[in-house]
């Protein structure tokens, strides 16, 4: 790899809670695609990408299947979301130290490619599929639940729910009735590039809580997990 310091990647492994026998299966999953504008040759990560993403929907489907017994197929599957979905996963990535040892070309490295969330979120799927192929199943199960921590406490995170516009409409409905909740456009600065939204969630003519992101609907989800935050303080 680029890296010089082979002592990042054997820290990088301890963090991973995996040291690779095979190194490449390594070196291929942390490999960006765009690393073919500098070397044509180079292998990257998306087909162990599109590996892992099996890898891990088993994983969580499964410990989802045991954990939650009562649960029922569309209340499992909502859960499962949460914890596969695209931000979850570069969180979980940045966590790890991803982005110190994800290999982009050197374009994408100015512009800062190399933290952005869809590729970290590649990056975690091709580790998954990285680890399944180099030690198996149980191992890969071993290591991909460690990364995911604790289970019950990240899908009671409302930080973590997967639809939060959703469960705020359902929190809000009863009392309010369907139409209560509007998002409202406050603003949008950046160049076009990296626009930054910020979206003011209301109910009725009061401001429940702001959010901001790259698109208006990350930002009206940053505001609705905002208002989903406070209700739960209400609560304790």
């Amino acid at each position: 790899m680029d890296h010089d310091d082979t002592g990042d990647l054997a820290a990088f492994q301890d963090r991973l809670g995996h040291h690779f026998a095979n190194a490449r299966l390594l070196e291929r999953a942390l490999t960006h695609a765009s690393v073919q504008q500098d070397d044509p040759q180079a292998e990257h990560n998306q087909r162990l990408e599109f590996l892992g993403d099996a890898v891990l929907q088993l994983v969580v489907s499964e410990e989802l299947h045991s954990l939650y017994p009562e649960d029922r197929e569309g209340e499992l599957t909502r859960r499962r979301a949460t914890l596969t979905r695209g931000s979850f996963l570069a969180g979980l990535a940045r966590q790890l130290g991803v982005h110190e040892v994800l290999r982009v070309s050197a374009a994408e490295r100015a512009s800062g490619g190399h933290e952005r969330e869809a590729a970290l979120e590649d990056a975690m799927e091709a580790l998954a599929a990285a680890v399944y192929l180099d030690a198996g199943w149980e191992t890969a199960r071993r290591v991909l639940l460690t990364w995911l921590g604790d289970i019950e406490g990240q899908l009671a995170d409302p930080d973590h729910d997967a639809n939060p516009k959703g469960r705020l409409q359902e929190l809000i409905q009863p009392d309010h009735g369907n139409s209560a909740l509007t998002y409202r456009l406050v603003s949008t600065d950046g160049p076009p590039h990296r626009r930054r939204f910020v979206v003011a969630v209301m109910l009725f003519e009061d401001e429940l809580a702001r959010g901001e992101g790259a698109s208006k609907k990350e930002a009206e989800e940053d505001a609705a997990r905002a208002a989903l935050r406070r209700w739960s303080d209400r609560r304790t």
